[in-house]
């Protein structure tokens, strides 16, 4: 069988010989057709639309925000930075898919759908990487704030965020094919197939990214939160303010490890045991989930713009700019 999603879904029987080599439609199999309905396509397109209106101007100022923190010497800002350049770079690009998801077919080329599969895996694993990172460098700052300074430099913050790039492009190179990403039949053209079939390679890769990818950055996030909330305890020296913010700032990392990327990768790992096409009662939260995923490009900024005090600072002076500018037009208008 091979099953296509979209707004309309192709299941097909194939050969055994060909079901691993070819995952091409055939003519002559029988056929699971399934159609989304209009409302759905509907919430999805004005959801996705959304995402991009709003993330492209928070990831622009988060950028702005993160550079004062590497202003001020602060490893923590080239995180951040490279945290904001990556949903930045992923919710310009995701400008292809309203085409899409409207439409129901992939009208850019084999090409360019890879390219935006690279993208979306991209951005998944470095903001899962990056988020680790934060969470690590704000538990050596206060659990050993005089022991490991040299991790939390900006030059080994740089050199440690190069190191998360090309190991996730490497990872994607290796787990990301043409035949599990984009399939042609006559006119029909499909992009990120999310129905059954799977290829042996892809369920080794969704395994992969479900441990690698979710897990792993999860059980660090966690053990780090732990060990600076019972740092904070013990230490009365620490001001009761100075425990909120830290407190709220890596549980804002988990709760995007959690919500934004836990849900899509709980669906990867359950298509891998579901081997019926006809039986599409997942399908629709699988895309829920990937929907779900796409927040976390507008919640790395909300987060961090305005949890962090180089954050707080800042938007305090847009809005006060922007006050003052109004104060200014009311006062001509008089």
């Amino acid at each position: 069988m091979a099953c296509h999603p979209v707004n309309d879904i192709w299941c097909e029987h194939r050969n055994t010989t060909s079901a691993m080599e070819n995952l091409t439609l055939g003519t002559n199999n029988s056929e699971c057709y399934s159609t989304d309905s209009l409302s759905r396509r509907r919430s999805f397109l004005f959801f996705y639309l959304a995402i991009i209106v709003t993330a492209i101007p928070s990831n622009a100022f988060f950028l702005y925000v993160s550079w004062q923190h590497i202003r001020q010497k602060n490893g923590l800002g080239v995180y951040l930075f490279n945290l904001a350049l990556s949903d930045l770079t992923f919710t310009i690009g995701l400008s292809l898919w309203l085409d899409f998801i409207w439409k129901g077919v992939w009208a850019h080329g084999g090409y360019v759908c890879v390219l935006s599969v690279y993208s979306l895996f991209t951005n998944f694993y470095t903001s899962d990487a990056l988020l680790c990172c934060i969470a690590v460098d704000r538990y050596l700052a206060v659990v050993h704030p005089l022991k490991y300074t040299f991790l939390r430099k900006v030059g080994t913050a740089a050199a440690v965020s190069v190191a998360i790039w090309v190991l996730v492009v490497s990872f994607n190179a290796s787990t990301i094919t043409w035949e599990d990403s984009y399939h042609e039949n006559n006119n029909l053209s499909i992009c990120f197939d999310i129905v059954l079939p799977m290829s042996d390679h892809l369920v080794r890769a969704n395994v992969a990214r479900f441990i690698l990818g979710f897990i792993v950055p999860f059980l660090v996030g966690v053990f780090s939160t732990w060990g600076i909330c019972e740092a904070v305890k013990s230490n009365q020296a620490t001001e009761e303010q100075e425990r909120k913010r830290i407190s709220k700032l890596l549980t804002g990392a988990l709760l995007c490890l959690l919500f934004c990327f836990g849900p899509i990768h709980v669906m990867m790992l359950l298509r891998t045991v579901v081997d019926d096409c006809r039986n599409l009662a997942w399908l629709y939260p699988y895309k829920i989930s990937v929907a779900i995923s796409s927040l976390n490009c507008l919640a790395d900024p909300l987060f961090y713009c305005f949890i962090t005090r180089t954050g707080k600072a800042n938007v305090n002076q847009v809005v006060l700019f922007f006050q003052v500018k109004k104060k200014r037009r009311d006062e001509d208008v008089v």
